[in-house]
């Protein structure tokens, strides 16, 4: 019998076990976990139970690493989040003190300048005071090339102010290049524009932002009264309403220096030469819905204007570029073709005219200068449509280039 069962143990791999073998009381053996198995005589030696004692202190050895672990987890989620924490405080902190080195700022203010040196600080003293719940903005002064110490001013307030960008050039290359450059770097949502005069109040730029959020990508300022000189106000209501009737665009007062615009449209124009007087007008017609807002307009404090009376010469000239930029440029047969038929047909009739005259009635043709004058026309009218066919073949083969239209929205 015992034989089968040490067959039978080692067959299933368990120590065999005799069932006649006392027990040894437990008084007389304190450790009954280390006393050999009783073997029976004529079998092989059962295996010792040293496996089962070295699994348990694996186990024992795992239950105290495991907590050690699960601390050291612990310790690290504990970690991360003090360090989130930390981040977005100090996020907060950077966008409450008005920091603009963690992302882009809310309002950005640009504001082109030549020889303005008596008014910056003031002015800059102005914008702080008007955006003072509003801690997220930057102001970019352009430079024009000036020649007096507004360099040394702006350094002065860029040190006191990290808000203060500069940006200047080497020589006078016009409002519309500075604010061409001061629209490439603005980083803001909402982007202000105003003259460094003091004539534009900065008190005004909340109110405009508002007009923003109503639903307008441009709002221009209107200087209804305006303490100027009549030398320039008189022109300026003519260059205005001229510039509204042949555009199409009903405000007041398009060369206002204090506007307000979505971040999209200052990204979209195209602004050189003397265009920055049509922003209205190029932001029209590439889409964008304009708005007009009563400003207050000051009386010059600091030094005198730096426009003369030539520049509402110069600002048609422009607005014949701005019309023929935006509307015909893609198709400029409308413009030539329509002055090229109108000129010919008005020859072509004075000429039909006297002819008839000549064979109904013999009128003589020899002192009648009319009748040059019409071949003239003809041949004027004959000209313009030759240029608008070489402009229609010009567009038709050149590359076209994406920057030509606006995309309102667009998904990907």
């Amino acid at each position: 019998m015992d034989e089968q069962n040490t067959e039978n143990s080692q067959q299933s791999g368990i120590p065999p076990q005799s069932s006649p073998a006392p027990q040894p009381p437990p008084q007389s053996s304190p450790e009954p976990a280390q006393q050999p198995a009783p073997q029976a005589s004529g079998s092989a030696p059962a295996q010792p139970s040293q496996p089962a004692e070295g699994e348990r202190r694996e186990r024992q050895d795992n239950r105290g690493r495991f907590p050690q672990r699960g601390r050291q987890r612990y310790d690290n989620r504990r970690d991360n989040r003090g360090e989130r924490q930390q981040d977005d405080r100090g996020r907060d902190r950077g966008e409450r003190s008005g920091s603009q080195s963690h992302g882009p700022s809310e309002i950005s203010i640009i504001v082109p300048l030549y020889n303005e040196e008596q008014s910056l600080k003031e002015l800059y003293e102005q914008i702080r005071s008007a955006l003072h719940r509003s801690g997220n903005y930057e102001i970019i002064f352009v430079d024009d090339g000036s020649t007096d110490g507004s360099a040394r001013v702006l350094h002065d307030l860029r040190h006191r102010d990290k808000r203060v960008k500069i940006i200047r050039f080497r020589r006078n290359f016009g409002k519309s290049a500075a604010l061409s450059v001061g629209f490439q770097n603005a980083r803001g949502e909402y982007v202000i524009t105003m003259d460094a005069d003091l004539q534009d109040d900065p008190a005004e730029i909340p109110s405009l932002i508002n007009e923003l959020k109503k639903g307008y990508d441009l709002v221009s300022g209107w200087k209804r009264k305006r303490h100027d000189p009549i030398t320039k106000t008189i022109p300026s209501k003519f260059f205005n309403a001229v510039t509204s009737i042949m555009t199409g665009i009903k405000i007041h007062d398009f060369n206002c220096g204090l506007k307000a615009y979505r971040r999209e449209v200052v990204k979209d124009l195209k602004i050189y030469g003397e265009l920055h007087r049509y922003i209205p007008v190029l932001a029209h017609w590439q889409g964008f819905k304009i708005g007009e807002m009563q400003v207050q307009h000051r009386a010059r404090k600091f030094g005198k204007t730096k426009f003369g009376i030539g520049r509402f010469w110069k600002g048609f000239l422009d607005l014949l570029t701005a019309l023929f930029t935006t509307r015909y440029l893609q198709r400029p047969m409308h413009l030539f073709g329509f002055w090229g038929f109108v000129f010919f047909l008005i020859g072509f009739g004075i000429d039909l005219y006297l002819g008839i005259m000549k064979f109904m009635y013999g009128m003589a043709l020899s002192n009648r200068p009319l009748f040059t004058g019409g071949i003239l026309m003809i041949i004027v009218g004959i000209q313009f449509i030759s240029v608008g066919l070489l402009g229609e073949m010009i567009t038709k083969t050149r590359l076209t280039s994406t920057d030509e239209y606006s995309i309102r929205e667009q998904f990907k």
